[in-house]
């Protein structure tokens, strides 16, 4: 259930901010526990980040492998891994279906201490919560490094976030960075229309075939689980870096997926390494991750030497009337993917109310 917003100010027991994947696997628990809560999105649509995709992003898992508490998501019509219209509206439908308390576009300027409660400032006036869950992912800090000559470049530099598809490649020549997924299936796509040239800050190593993020989950999981008592286990990286989806395979088929060392610094034309070697091109394509968008929580004084927010699971230290969800590993297993979010959600909620009961007595 989507509302407008409105400029009185309003308190809950709970405040979500942000209605992506995250945001709803607690709206849904918190909502199971009967809380008094809402869930405060900056997107004028359902879809959370999925919205923004390109159109040929294809999930790592098979539908039933990628869904939210309490109902599975369908399998795709056209078959295969669900791709981000699959996810979009998979969301949305998941939203209408629980009747969640969305209000939309609500935009979260600061995140506040007042006396027993925190104070949410957003641009359609002040929310007043005695627990916040804050699930804005990572999707809107996109991250470029930098390099020498970055702003000498005379061609067209983009971030993954911007890429929207092939159309406006067409005969051109790309440099696209990065080691990753995004990079891969990018990679791939646009190898069809244009001249590609790969480069990585170490080889990429695909993953087999049979490995899906079904497999990447339960490695995370693990690693997880031995961290909390001292104990190390076998990473992700052991297996490899990217999942050969249909678009990868096939273009690791054409011969198409080798990879170039780093360059070193970029020209007006092109890149160049430190052996003198360079390439000219027109087109940098940065698939260089993203930051979590944490700056609404600047008030609060939270971050660590590495940027991030300390937590004990989902809580954040500095603030245990702050919970952080779907950002990663640091605040659960894999919980930046829609069934590591369904997972952390879960414990968090349930956290959560045993607050919320001990706050009572």
């Amino acid at each position: 259930m989507s509302s407008s917003p409105t400029a009185t100010a309003r308190a809950v027991d709970v405040l979500v901010i942000g209605g992506g994947q995250a945001g709803l696997a607690a709206g849904y628990h918190l909502r199971r526990a009967g809380a008094d809560f809402a869930v405060l999105d900056a997107q004028e649509q359902p879809g959370g980040a999925w919205r923004h995709a390109w159109p040929s992003l294809r999930l790592f898992s098979p539908a039933q492998y990628s869904s939210l508490p309490g109902w599975m998501m369908p399998p795709p019509p056209a078959g295969g891994y669900p791709s981000a219209a699959d996810t979009v509206a998979y969301l949305t439908d998941y939203e209408q279906r629980y009747q969640l308390p969305v209000i939309r576009p609500v935009s979260v300027r600061a995140v506040r201490r007042s006396g027993a409660s925190l104070q949410v400032e957003t641009d359609a006036g002040v929310w007043r919560a005695r627990i916040v869950i804050s699930a804005t992912g990572a999707w809107w800090r996109p991250y470029v490094p930098y390099y020498p000559g970055i702003g000498d470049f005379a061609g067209r530099q983009l971030h993954t976030a911007d890429y929207d598809g092939p159309a406006s490649f067409d005969g051109r020549n790309v440099v696209i960075v990065g080691g990753g997924n995004s990079a891969a299936q990018i990679l791939a796509e646009l190898s069809a229309v244009a001249a590609t040239t790969w480069v990585t800050s170490r080889p990429p190593r695909l993953l087999p075939d049979e490995v899906d993020g079904r497999a990447l989950f339960d490695l995370a999981t693990r690693r997880h689980q031995a961290a909390l008592v001292g104990e190390s286990a076998t990473g992700i990286g052991a297996l490899g870096d990217i999942v050969s989806v249909p678009p990868v395979r096939e273009a690791r088929d054409r011969g198409v997926l080798k990879a170039e060392p780093m360059f070193t610094r970029i020209t007006s034309e092109g890149v160049a390494w430190s052996d003198g070697t360079t390439l000219a091109c027109n087109t940098i394509v940065w698939c260089t991750g993203f930051r979590p968008a944490l700056g609404h929580l600047a008030p609060l004084r939270l971050r660590g030497a590495d940027g991030l927010i300390p937590t004990d699971g989902t809580r954040a230290l500095g603030e245990p009337r702050l919970h952080l969800l779907g950002y990663g590993d640091w605040t659960g297993p894999a919980s930046a993917t829609l069934i590591g979010a369904a997972r952390t959600a879960r414990t968090a909620v349930a956290e959560v109310m045993q607050q919320l009961v001990a706050d009572a007595r």
